[in-house]
């Protein structure tokens, strides 16, 4: 995978988890949980991807 699309990958997952994290600041009552599953469902991936992408590229 070429470096601007891990990029871009990263940035997506960066600005996933800042949603996840101002989602999560608010009082209990107030939360939309489907926001905060979608969110976390979607960080996890870009996450787990980025992880994959990265490993890929070590050399040994």
């Amino acid at each position: 995978m070429s470096t601007s699309v891990t990029a871009i990958l990263a940035i997506f997952s960066i600005v996933m988890w800042i949603a996840v994290s101002r989602e999560a600041v608010k009082p209990t009552q107030k939360i939309n949980w489907r926001k905060m599953i979608t969110l976390l469902s979607a960080g996890s991936l870009s996450t787990l991807a980025l992880t994959i992408v990265l490993f890929q590229n070590l050399q040994f």
